[in-house]
Parts: C-alpha cells; sequence; structure tokens
C-alpha cells in the first residue's frame, strides 16, 4: 500500500514539471539580472510598459465592475422586458476572443467605418468622434470582451441571495439602494473580487487585441524581444515581471477573501423577482441591450458584412487548410490535457497526502500564467536539450542539424498542457468526486483492482468529465493565440495565426471567415454553461 501511493505521488510530481520547469525558468531570470539587458529595458521599455499596463488594469478593472455587477443585479432581483434572453445573451461576448471584437470594432468605428461614414453623409462631419486607436480604446475593447466574468459570478451571488439582501435591508430600515450598497453587495464581494480578478488576468495576458492596437504592453513586449530583437534573455527577464504581476494579483485576491466566511444559511427556494414598470423597465431594457449590442452583436454583424463581400475569394483550399490544422491541433491537445488531467486526479484520489495536494496545486498553475510567458519558458529548456542531444549524437545525425525539437509540434502541445490542465482537471477531478468510496469498495469485492477497477468503475463514471474537459480545452485551443504564434512550427499557421498575420496587414476584411470559425467554436461553452444555470 505505501509503495502504491508513492508510485502515484511519483506521477503527480512528474506531471507537475510540465509547469514548474516553464516557471522556474521564467523565475530564475529573476536571480540573475543582465545589466545590459536591464538598462536597455529602463531606458526604453519598461516605463511605457508600466504605464499603459497601470492604465489597463485601473480602466479595465473599473469598467468590468460598473457593467458587470449593475447586469448581474438586474437580471437576478428584478423583472423587465426581455430579461429572459439578457440573462444568457450577456454571456456571449465570452465566445468572442478579444483579438477578434479588437478589429471588428475598430472596422466599425474608424474613418473609413460605416458609423463615421454616415456621420460625415448626414451631418457633414465625424471629426468630433474621438479616435479608437487610443488608451480609451484598449480600455473599453477589453472591458466589454471581459465583463462577462464579473457578471457571471456576481449574478450567481445575487440569484442566490438578491433579494432576500433587499428584504433584510428592509427590515432594518433601509430603501432598496440602502439595500443593494449596504447590504447585497458586501455579501456579493467574494464573487466580484473572483470575477475581477479574472478579467485582470486577461487583460494582463492579452496578447492579440493590443497588438491590433499597437498598444504596448509585457505581451507583445515578449514577443518583439524575441522575434523581432531576436533577444531570448530579454523576454525572459519582461516575462519574469509579468508573472511577478500575475501572482500579485492571485495573491491580492485571496488576501481579499481574506478569512471571512461568506455561506448560505440553508437552501430557501427562490423568492419572486420585483417587477419593473414605467421608465425603470424601459432603461433597464436599454442598458442591457446597449450592452449587448456593443459587445456581441454589432461585432458579428460587422463580420458577417465582411465574410460576405470576400467569401468568394476567401473560402478556398488555404482556408480548409488553416481550420484542418486548427482542428487537429484541438484534438490532439484536449486528448493528450485530458489524459494528463486524468491521470492527475486518479493520483490524487490514490494518494491524498499533503504533499500529493500541492504538486497537484502547482500542475495547475498554469492558467493563470500569460501565453507568451509559457511559451518562452517551454521552448528555453527544449532548446537547452535540444543542444544536449545534438552534442550526443552528432556522429548519427545529418550534418548541419540545428534542431531536433525545435519547431516541433512537441512544443505546442507541451505548452498546452501547462496552460490548460486546470481546465481539464476541474471538470474531471469533479466527476471523480462523485465516484464514492463504497462503489470503490463493491467493486472490489467483485474481484476488480488495478488497472481493471479503473477500466471496469472509474472511466465508465468519467466519461461525461472527460468528454466536458476535451470540450472546454479544444475551444480553448481554437482560440489560443500566443502560444501557438510563438511555437508553431514553420509553416503551421492555424486560424488564430492567419488572423494575426492579417489583422496586422489591416486586411481585416480577409479575417472575417476565420474569426467567425473562432467564434462559432467558442458558443460551444457559452451555450452548455447557460444550460447548466438554467438547470441549477
Amino acid at each position: 500500500m505505501q509503495w502504491s501511493a508513492m508510485r502515484w505521488r511519483v506521477v503527480v510530481v512528474f506531471i507537475s514539471l510540465v509547469t514548474l520547469i516553464p516557471l522556474s525558468v521564467i523565475f530564475a531570470s529573476i536571480g540573475s539580472p543582465d545589466a545590459a539587458i536591464w538598462s536597455h529595458l529602463i531606458d526604453y521599455q519598461l516605463p511605457g510598459i508600466l504605464l499603459n499596463t497601470l492604465w489597463l488594469v485601473l480602466g479595465v478593472g473599473s469598467g468590468v465592475f460598473l457593467i458587470g455587477v449593475p447586469l448581474a443585479w438586474l437580471v437576478s432581483v428584478y423583472d423587465f422586458p426581455g430579461r429572459r434572453f439578457f440573462t444568457w445573451a450577456l454571456m456571449l461576448p465570452l465566445a468572442m476572443p478579444a483579438y477578434v471584437m479588437a478589429f471588428s470594432q475598430l472596422g466599425l468605428l474608424e474613418f473609413t467605418g460605416p458609423i463615421q461614414t454616415w456621420l460625415r453623409d448626414t451631418y457633414g462631419t465625424s471629426s468630433w468622434v474621438p479616435s479608437a486607436r487610443s488608451t480609451g480604446g484598449v480600455i473599453v475593447i477589453l472591458t466589454l470582451a471581459f465583463y462577462p466574468y464579473v457578471y457571471l459570478l456576481a449574478r450567481n451571488a445575487f440569484s442566490t441571495m438578491g433579494r432576500r439582501a433587499l428584504e433584510v435591508g428592509q427590515s432594518l430600515g433601509l430603501s432598496r439602494s440602502q439595500g443593494f450598497w449596504r447590504v447585497a453587495l458586501p455579501m456579493a464581494r467574494p464573487w466580484i473580487i473572483g470575477g475581477m480578478t479574472l478579467a485582470l488576468m486577461e487583460t494582463l495576458a492579452d496578447f492579440g487585441a493590443v497588438a491590433i492596437f499597437n498598444y504596448d504592453t509585457f505581451t507583445n513586449a515578449i514577443y518583439k524581444a524575441w522575434f523581432s530583437f531576436f533577444s531570448l534573455d530579454t523576454a525572459k527577464q519582461l516575462a519574469s515581471l509579468l508573472v511577478t504581476m500575475v501572482f500579485v494579483l492571485v495573491w491580492f485576491e485571496q488576501s481579499a477573501r481574506g478569512r471571512r466566511a461568506y455561506t448560505q444559511a440553508g437552501r430557501a427556494a427562490p423568492l419572486p423577482r420585483l417587477r419593473l414598470g414605467g421608465w425603470r423597465a424601459v432603461g433597464a431594457t436599454l442598458l442591457a441591450a446597449l450592452v449587448f449590442a456593443l459587445a456581441f452583436a454589432l461585432p458579428v454583424v460587422q463580420l458577417v458584412f465582411w465574410a460576405v463581400s470576400v467569401w468568394v475569394e476567401e473560402l478556398n483550399a488555404d482556408l480548409a487548410a488553416y481550420v484542418g490544422r486548427s482542428l487537429l491541433l484541438s484534438l490532439m491537445a484536449a486528448a493528450l490535457v485530458a489524459a494528463v488531467a486524468l491521470l492527475l486526479s486518479y493520483a490524487q484520489r490514490r494518494d491524498k497526502r499533503m504533499t500529493t495536494h500541492a504538486f497537484a496545486k502547482i500542475a495547475t498553475l498554469g492558467y493563470a500564467v500569460p501565453g507568451t510567458v509559457l511559451a518562452v519558458g517551454v521552448f528555453v529548456p527544449i532548446a537547452w536539450l535540444d543542444n544536449a542531444l545534438i552534442d550526443v549524437f552528432k556522429d548519427w545525425l545529418p550534418e548541419g542539424t540545428t534542431a531536433i525539437l525545435k519547431g516541433t509540434l512537441l512544443i505546442m502541445l507541451l505548452a498546452f498542457v501547462a496552460r490548460f490542465l486546470a481546465v481539464g482537471h476541474s471538470a474531471i477531478d469533479a466527476a471523480m468526486h462523485r465516484i464514492t468510496a463504497s462503489q470503490e469498495e463493491a467493486a472490489r469485492i467483485l474481484g476488480y483492482s488495478g488497472w481493471r477497477l479503473a477500466a471496469r468503475l472509474h472511466l465508465p463514471l468519467l466519461t461525461g468529465g472527460i468528454l466536458t474537459a476535451m470540450l472546454m480545452v479544444f475551444v480553448d485551443v481554437m482560440k489560443e493565440m500566443p502560444i501557438t504564434l510563438m511555437t508553431r512550427p514553420f509553416g503551421w499557421d492555424t486560424l488564430s495565426v492567419r488572423i494575426f498575420n492579417l489583422t496586422a496587414e489591416g486586411q481585416w476584411d480577409r479575417a472575417a471567415l476565420p474569426a467567425i470559425a473562432i467564434v462559432l467554436a467558442g458558443l460551444i461553452p457559452v451555450i452548455l454553461l447557460s444550460r447548466q444555470k438554467d438547470s441549477a
């Protein structure tokens, strides 16, 4: 028994290396600063990057709070025309990657776009329209892309206690607005902070949207340092700063929760919503409709308009190849992540010691790390291993061999495992916890043990969790841009890389068809999530 537990602990430690090694490579660069690199960073890059990042954090943090919390409160506590539709429709921006929303909104708002063209035709000028290519423009786009994180979690909190919180406030002599500010909002704080933390982590990790706006942040600075200046050391130093900021954000979120307990006292039947009337009902509908239109409907309409204008030229074998590579890569990554997540969860079940649990936590840390950081962290040790293998086997390798593992799908898949293992693990581990000890004991009495027990009991009961994990990872990899862009084999472009290349040249209309394919794939988990919420 002791040997069996040790064996599973070794499995967990080995899996954690996929995340631990890249993070160690990045953090090690902090301990060995290069004076020349830091002098260059401080003189030319860091001040601007830090200022831009500060504006993004402040702007997007405020924006997602001001949009997500009021909308969650409205659909949870009040009834107004269109509430049923907006309850799930306001989650749809989750299906659209931020870089797709960025170039579609730019197409709408730029000088040659339909809005400014209509203004000039109608009023003779559009000079008063502010430029979308600005700090405010980036903040608005990222806010519209990431507010659903706050909306979703705050809605969950308000749905369970919103109306009851109002009644508690009224019993204390408070008005409805006072009940919201003094009772409901403080009680929902952990959910709201959790949603804001997710939104800010996505903001710090975003690469595609800020690249389209040509807005310098850590992610595109890391990309430029590696691929424009060919300085992997500079990329590592920048990545170390970025991952430090992300972990500070996670620490802040955990600290904000503190030791306070936010529990619901028992389960009670949900109270009926308060019906709004008159101008309040109209205002609630207009607010929800405005956010839905800006964050999802208008960008989709713009994409469809562009797609209709270019589909004859763009719907060809090249697009089919991009779709094929995206599907193949997503399927391989989904299968690999699900297999590793299954092994990790099963090992945790077999060995429940704190050490095993701690290494399992480390293995799933990658989801909090930006893709650009993981790309650098995975590439560096693979390059070192490549050089070592070439030295050892140089007599057997063809003359001039400079790479064995570099530039292969292996690096991409390793980076995807590190990045999305948490997604697959959460789905499979939840299913694993539904298998009771009595079920295992009954199977052992029938003579099943070891791998036969796993094959006859665990795998059939885990099928739903495994499929969910594969689906979630599949969609995430379809949308993922920085890891694919930085580690893909030569000529192995996917839909997201195609969008990056076309938008970098300003050919937004040609990027519409690949973008629509990604948005359609992204709708799948949103629909599943909406159904789960409705059935809860």
